[in-house]
């Protein structure tokens, strides 16, 4: 008799009928394993994949950092100094001087009163809203915040009511009806590269005594002003910065005052029970901060290579947003075009994001173009030329 054919589980029937569907919609994420030029190496912003050679404009690197010998030295002195692990969770033995001295540098460039480093700017995000809000509380926010905290407002069961994407007037009624307990924005839209209206929204939430709450993650060292970011103390009264776009490395802080750090120390559950961020990362990006503190020209050159790029585009006919940020995206629509789209970027060697639903709005899908200060005006010649035979 032969052997009865093992069951398959219910489980694993989800799992292969979601991927299956996923698939055949066009909507499977996938990873690749790419060979990226080492740091020094003449070759910025390119990689290579399958043995074919790509010019990388989907980066969050926007000042280039990952790869610069300034970072590249202090990962090798920060674990030389602290080891490479932190070994346990802040509130046992993970805490030391190499977060400590980190935390001070991000108050210093911010104006904040304190600091509190996550391991990443999700993680970060997500304990903030389950650990400042409950089903008691009211948040009003931009109806195109991250994932990460929807996830966390979901998880707090706070009553979340949300307003059309930077409507500061949709915004302002939602405030005065409500009086919610914070209003929530980012800096720096990740998928359309826009600007909040954040003086206005923090005047709404002072009149109506809510906390602003601001998502910096792209735009803390990018935004014109570089050394104060916009997301300042000024205009908002909690600042999200993540590490891993403009400064290059790892983690994430949440800046606010000295109530609202020690608030979370004592109750998020993220940072009570999760291994703290390695001291060797802290000092990365300790010496990132610094860094950028003392590089006024970096944004100057940034936007110099923004300035180009549309110009060079409106030139060609190539339909842009009005984002004057390194996020740069072409809406192309539907998935079948993004993809004829994409395909065609890939055979003259450009590597662009291609973003799709849900990530963004049905009918939407869109070309993300970013930008950094390492691309050159070759680089950006050919990414206009190949733009033009391809759209």
């Amino acid at each position: 008799m032969s052997a009865a054919t093992p069951k398959v589980s219910r489980l694993s029937q989800k799992i292969d009928t979601q991927m299956a569907r996923a698939r055949h919609a066009g909507l499977l994420r996938q990873r690749r394993a790419l060979a990226i030029a080492k740091a020094g190496d003449n070759t910025p912003n390119e990689f290579m994949l399958e043995g074919v050679s790509f010019i990388n404009f989907s980066s969050n690197d926007y000042l280039g950092l990952s790869q610069a010998s300034v970072l590249v030295e202090a990962m090798s002195q920060g674990s030389q100094l602290y080891g490479v692990g932190s070994g346990a969770s802040p509130l046992v033995t993970g805490y030391s001087e190499a977060h400590r001295q980190l935390e001070q540098a991000l108050c210093e460039a911010s104006g904040h009163e304190a600091a509190l480093l996550f391991c990443s700017g999700f993680s970060a995000n997500t304990a903030l809203m389950k650990t400042l809000f409950d089903r008691h509380d009211t948040v009003v926010a931009d109806k195109l915040i991250h994932a990460s905290l929807i996830d966390g407002l979901r998880d707090s069961g706070a009553h979340l009511k949300r307003f059309a994407h930077n409507d500061i007037d949709a915004a302002v009624k939602l405030i005065a009806t409500h009086q919610p307990q914070a209003v929530i924005t980012e800096s720096v839209f990740s998928m359309d590269g826009d600007c909040a209206p954040l003086g206005a929204l923090y005047q709404a939430c002072q009149q109506a005594q809510s906390w602003l709450i601001v998502d910096d993650a792209h735009g803390f060292g990018v935004l014109p002003v570089a050394k104060q970011p916009r997301a300042s103390v000024s205009n908002c009264d909690v600042q999200v910065v993540t590490f891993g776009k403009a400064l290059g490395c790892q983690g994430a802080a949440i800046l606010g005052s000295q109530a609202c750090i020690d608030f979370m120390v004592a109750n998020a559950r993220h940072y009570i029970y999760s291994t703290a961020l390695s001291p060797a990362n802290a000092y990365v990006a300790y010496r990132a901060v610094k860094w950028l503190g003392e590089s006024t020209k970096i944004a100057d050159t940034l936007h110099g290579i923004i300035d180009a790029f549309r110009r060079q585009c409106q030139q060609a006919g190539i339909t842009l947003s009005d984002s004057v940020t390194p996020i740069q995206p072409i809406v192309i629509g539907e998935l079948e075009r993004l993809q004829a789209v994409t395909d065609g970027l890939k055979a003259r060697g450009i590597w662009v994001g291609s973003i799709r639903p849900p990530t963004v709005p049905k009918g939407s899908a869109r070309l993300r173009i970013t930008l950094n200060v390492n691309h050159t005006q070759a680089q950006l010649d050919h990414l206009i030329a190949s733009l033009v035979e391809v759209l």
